[in-house]
């Protein structure tokens, strides 16, 4: 019992022991010199590569090192000093910083800006041009054989001399409604396809080989998808268009301090034309604006009139709504234009 009453308590990890100091030699104590861990589920010790998942067993695991047990309490880790925990979960709340600009009205008068064409652009232009110069001159030869653009008109090019033959064509267009088909410039209505290519035409003219030269076009407001997106910096809203084929000299880009317009105009899509109407969440300074036109985009930036964080780029897309137009020819029925070239056929 006066044993009993000597015995130390080991302190080292993984030992826990109760020893005789007299006893207490070079490999009495088997230990983990390291530390315990405890990750996804895996406890282990920080000494050796042994670890597992069940927490008896972790407690089983034999100690790495052998030396003599030790009486001494490894020091307490130092606890968190209180005020850093309390300045840590601080958070900062900043004000919200309200423009203190007069907002304009949106009917503004809008200012043309002039565009910086970047050398992608101009190069790309340079190619459409030689491209057209040396279509033009092809199409000064007529081949033979060639149908006249008339609608409606089956004659065939043969030589100079088919100048001198008459035309007989339909000036109006053609119409395919329940089940009719009818030119609206004389309106004789059959059922039969081919009974309506054989109409003989309404009126007499000169033969025409080539399609610029067609008296008549469809009005068309062709329009054009185009992809947009926007990013912000401190001073600038950066709006990007991408866009191929567009004419820099017919487009343009608009600004007063609340609304953007762009207009892209593609000659190579018959005119169609990309438009974009937006009023600005924020103010801009349209004086500092810029717009530079590459091959693949129109880049604008947009100088901001107060250097604030804008949350959106925009108030509201202004959408056009054109009215509808009459159609004297066809008794105001509620028709389907199908875009069909007869002049082949």
């Amino acid at each position: 019992m006066e044993n009993e009453g000597q015995l130390l308590q080991c302190y080292n990890r993984g030992c826990g022991e109760r020893y005789q100091p007299t006893e207490n030699n070079e490999d009495a104590c088997r230990h983990h010199p390291g530390a315990p861990f405890f990750h996804d589920a895996y406890k282990g010790w920080s000494c050796c590569s042994k670890k597992c998942t069940d927490f008896t067993e972790f407690l089983n695991i034999k100690g790495c090192t052998v030396s003599q047990h030790s009486n001494v309490k490894p020091p307490e880790p130092e606890k968190p000093n209180i005020q850093e925990i309390a300045s840590s979960k601080i958070v900062e709340v900043k004000p919200i910083v309200v423009s203190s600009l007069e907002r304009p009205p949106f009917e503004t008068p809008l200012i043309l800006i002039e565009p910086e064409i970047a050398p992608s652009l101009k190069s790309q232009i340079s190619s459409i041009e030689q491209l057209q110069s040396v279509k033009k001159i092809d199409s000064d030869e007529i081949s033979i054989g060639t149908n006249c653009k008339n609608g409606g008109c089956t004659f065939s090019y043969q030589g100079v001399d088919s100048n001198n033959t008459l035309c007989l064509h339909h000036p109006g267009v053609p119409i395919f409604h329940e089940g009719l088909k009818y030119w609206s410039c004389c309106q004789r209505k059959t059922t039969d396809f081919n009974a309506f290519l054989n109409q003989e035409g309404c009126k007499k003219a000169n033969h025409v080989w080539k399609k610029d030269d067609v008296s008549f076009k469809m009005e068309t407001n062709a329009k054009v998808n185009c992809r947009w997106d926007y990013h912000q910096t401190g001073p600038y809203m950066i709006v990007s268009i991408y866009a191929k084929e567009y004419s820099p000299s017919k487009s343009v880009v608009q600004l007063n301090p609340i609304r953007l317009y762009v207009n892209l105009v593609f000659p190579q899509q018959n005119n169609a034309n990309f438009e974009l109407d937006i009023e600005l969440k924020g103010i801009v300074d349209v004086s500092v604006c810029k717009v530079t036109m590459y091959g693949t985009k129109v880049e604008i930036k947009l100088k901001k009139a107060e250097a604030l964080n804008w949350p959106r780029l925009e108030a509201r897309i202004v959408k056009k709504t054109e009215p509808p137009k009459p159609d004297s020819q066809t008794n105001n029925l509620p028709i389907k234009l199908e875009a069909v070239d007869l002049s082949d056929l």
